[in-house]
């Protein structure tokens, strides 16, 4: 008998309140649902809940990272001088950060007051809206084509921001504390195989235009329009075979218990979902609220006010900056990183030149992906469970900080000539390679943990989108800076700067608490003694304590 029935057996207990209502039955009822859940063996749910949300990382991954190589498809037919301009290629890959940044702060709010259910697979709708009209732009004489895509990635980019609080917090939310940490980097793994796909359509669609493009009346590359609008456009697949399951996927327990205030309702569903990874809502059933903590500007204020609340979301939220100045710094230019170390030609003088770059760009950042960013994603799947998050994020930012400084410090050496550029090539796939066996996957995966139910999604939102701050200014940094002195001759000191906010990283992470293997109630901060204060509306006998009605 689970626990949940247990309690129900209570609720006839004359001395605990009319109806069986009391304070203390709602609150222990609560408490045995979440432990349901804690507790749950690993299920089929669980791994549709992963792959579902899942999907949504590849798309993001697919669709943020192929604009690296699409940047230098679309130089080479509407750019002057086979090239865009640095305003212009700084446009269209600023874009989709600023609009993440924008959907991780609103879709991280919305789905904790309206909820987790209601706001999923609308952000698949934007993305999908967003991808398909990049791949329909065109250009004339009132409106360029670069101005189009830039607005069209911006719409792109609020969809995919939604993503990051949404997927983090059903994934935390369902899943067992023990095997928590394992399937929520399970789902931000797919960034890696997104990333690795966006390079592998682009080296298919490249290697099918091949006649075509060699063809050509140099310098005008036609058949190149196809290239990008293929390899963007194909990012809506994914999102078309998610989009059911996401708009299907039920409410989580936490928020219908939390935030809704429904414990009867919430204790339901834990029955439902785990025994048949389903629920029923049924529209006559009697809604009963009961007293709790509040969502509200003043319990807001009251929560955060205190340090050692507030610390851990500075943390996260720095953490998370840290990281994507370089992530987004050298993943967004990889294609600039490529030719700077002459692996290919930026200005390429015959047809024939301009197919090999662009073969030798995607083959390149197939090489990245498969090098260091897939293994280093699951190699932090491996040990997040065991080994914990805070000594993940640590040693993550302690290898970079010692990587970029190699890279930067050794930079002129290092791409003097082919063989020592092959000893610069290893060193960026272990900076790879660490950054998603260290920060890049702990940073989604604490603040999806470390808040309590009213303010967990907000405050995934608020960390997200402080990292897409810090790619923001990296990405701006980098195209305002890379050509200091000669094309991408400054490369070598941004390097420098990168290695500056890994070292910074590593003091934030101090402020973070160890997540592995504690309950989200307990990572709250919260005593969940006295969590219920009894159904709303209702008095409470004067002996009893009600903790919910004076927190709020």
């Amino acid at each position: 008998m689970s626990g949940i029935e247990n309690m129900s057996s209570n609720e006839s207990d004359p001395q605990l309140g009319k109806g069986g209502h009391s304070a203390y039955v709602l609150d222990e009822r609560r408490r045995a649902a979440l432990s349901e859940v804690d507790n749950a063996k690993f299920s089929w749910f669980h791994v549709k809940v992963a792959m579902v949300a899942g999907v949504g990382f590849f798309t993001d991954a697919y669709d943020i990272f192929a604009i690296s190589i699409a940047s230098t498809m679309l130089g080479y037919v509407y750019g002057k001088g086979l090239a865009l301009n640095s305003n212009q290629d700084l446009g269209v890959k600023v874009a989709t950060p600023v609009g993440t940044l924008v959907g991780q702060l609103l879709f991280g709010w919305l789905a904790d007051v309206i909820g987790r259910k209601r706001m999923y697979g609308i952000e698949l709708i934007i993305i999908m809206t967003g991808t398909f009209g990049q791949a329909m732009s065109g250009n004339s004489q009132a409106v360029g084509i670069i101005g189009v895509l830039v607005v069209w990635r911006f719409i792109m980019g609020i969809g995919i921001g939604g993503d990051y609080p949404l997927s983090a917090v059903i994934s935390s939310e369902f899943t067992p504390t023990r095997i928590r940490g394992r399937l929520m980097t399970a789902v931000f793994a797919n960034q890696g195989w997104g990333n690795f796909s966006a390079a592998l359509v682009a080296y298919i669609v490249v290697a099918a235009y091949k006649d075509k493009i060699i063809a050509d009346p140099f310098p005008h590359l036609n058949h190149v329009d196809y290239l990008w609008r293929l390899l963007i456009g194909l990012g809506c697949v994914p999102c078309v075979i998610a989009l059911y399951f996401r708009l299907t996927i039920p409410e989580t327990p936490r928020f219908t218990m939390d935030i809704e205030r429904n414990v009867t309702q919430a204790a339901q569903d834990v029955e439902n979902v785990l025994s048949t990874g389903t629920f029923y809502h049924d529209p006559d059933a009697v809604v009963q609220r009961v007293k709790a903590p509040k969502a509200s500007r003043r319990d807001f204020a009251a929560y955060y006010g205190k340090w050692e609340n507030f610390k851990v979301l500075f943390g996260t939220s720095y953490s998370w900056f840290a990281l994507d100045i370089a992530f987004y710094g050298l993943s967004l230019n990889s294609s600039i990183i490529l030719q700077a170390i002459g692996y290919a030609s930026p200005s390429p003088k015959t047809s024939l030149a301009a197919y090999t770059a662009l073969k030798n760009i995607c083959v390149g950042n197939l090489i990245l992906a498969v090098a260091g960013l897939i293994p280093g994603y699951w190699a932090s799947f491996l040990f997040i469970d065991s080994w914990g998050r805070k000594p993940i994020q640590l040693m993550g930012f302690s290898m970079l900080t010692i990587i970029f400084c190699c890279m930067g410090f050794g930079y002129d050496k290092l791409t003097a000539n082919k063989e020592t550029q092959g000893a610069f090539v290893f060193l960026y796939c272990l900076a790879n390679f660490f950054q998603n066996f260290g920060p890049n996957t702990t940073t989604f995966v604490i603040p999806g943990e470390a808040f309590p139910t009213r303010y967990r999604s907000t405050s995934h939102g608020i960390s997200a989108a402080s990292g897409k701050l810090g790619a923001i200014i990296a990405q701006v940094g980098f195209a305002r800076l890379k050509d200091i002195g000669g094309t991408n001759r400054f490369v070598q000191h941004i390097l420098e700067i990168f290695a500056f906010f890994m070292l910074t990283g590593i003091f934030s992470t101090l402020l973070l608490p160890e997540t592995k293997g504690r309950s989200l109630e307990e990572l709250s901060n919260e005593d969940q003694e006295g969590f219920i204060g009894g159904v709303a509306g209702q008095s409470e006998p004067k002996n009893e304590v009600s903790v919910g009605e004076r927190r709020v």
